[in-house]
């Protein structure tokens, strides 16, 4: 009978407003405790302001259903890649090490650790008005390399890493992190995965934080997927997608405050369970 923690992977949003020196301090104190954590982290905000400064700024698209994106050409997978892997995994790595975490940064590309498939055209809705848009670098992942991954935390390494992906050919792809976190946590068959997120959790009545909605069951999720609103959606759909995959519950957690991790795990937030 194996005695090892079970696996809680955690995903440190990419908005503006998530505390990242929270999140690390608060992920140092849980290894402490004998967890075992995969970290994932985004970079949205951080990958527009460089292509401001850098004069290629982001554009965003939104599909037929709902959801939006960041369309991804040549010039913009260079920018989000030297934002989300050069500088936020980086700086996330650096945070941890000097907490006493053996932090080891890498990518979905590094080792083919996450494998996407990207389609050659995308489907948007413009002006009202839906159409097709080529040469994007986005991808869907579709595996990720466990072995690799129990290979590092058994080590004692605890991985982190950055929203790119390895496509068919070899060539990088930027991936949503909630879904990166979410298909990382069914590989590794984790008890827990949670989203960290600049709000309180899933809202009934977005913008008003005290409408937040504190469980939910796994058949409720069309639901709620109807109720959240911009980025939210992906959590949502980065959760129906854990779930199915066998991960027991799901946690969208406030990554604005102070220990965040065990504030969420100890019940804050909202909890989607995934039932028998």
């Amino acid at each position: 009978m194996s005695t090892e923690q079970p696996i809680i992977v955690v995903k440190i949003g990419g908005a503006a407003g998530v505390d990242t020196q929270a999140a690390c301090a608060d992920a140092a104190l849980c290894l402490q405790e004998g967890h075992r954590l995969v970290l994932v982290h985004g970079g949205s905000a951080e990958a527009s302001a460089l292509g401001e400064a850098l004069g290629h700024p982001p554009r965003f698209v939104t599909s037929p259903s709902g959801f939006t994106s960041r369309y991804t050409d040549e010039r913009t997978l260079e920018v989000f890649s030297m934002a989300v892997n050069g500088g936020i995994n980086t700086s996330l790595v650096s945070q941890l090490r000097r907490l006493g975490v053996n932090a080891l940064g890498l990518s979905g590309l590094d080792g083919g650790l996450a494998r996407a498939g990207r389609k050659a055209a995308i489907r948007v809705v413009e002006n009202g008005k839906q159409k097709r848009l080529h040469g994007d670098f986005t991808g869907k992942i579709g595996a990720v390399d466990a072995g690799l991954l129990r290979l590092l935390l058994g080590a004692g390494y605890t991985p982190v890493i950055a929203p790119l992906a390895a496509g068919k050919d070899g060539e990088a792809l930027n991936t949503d992190a909630d879904r990166m976190a979410a298909m990382v946590a069914a590989a590794l068959g984790a008890e827990s995965l949670l989203l960290l997120t600049a709000a309180p959790g899933l809202l009934r009545d977005f913008p008003d934080e005290s409408s937040l909605i504190p469980r939910l069951h796994r058949d409720q999720l069309d639901e709620a997927l109807q109720l959240a609103e911009g980025r939210m959606k992906k959590k949502v759909l980065g959760a129906a997608e854990a779930l199915e995959g066998g991960v027991r519950r799901v946690i969208i957690g406030d990554g604005r405050i102070a220990n965040p991790i065990r504030t969420a795990l100890d019940g804050a937030g909202t909890m989607i369970e995934a039932g028998h």
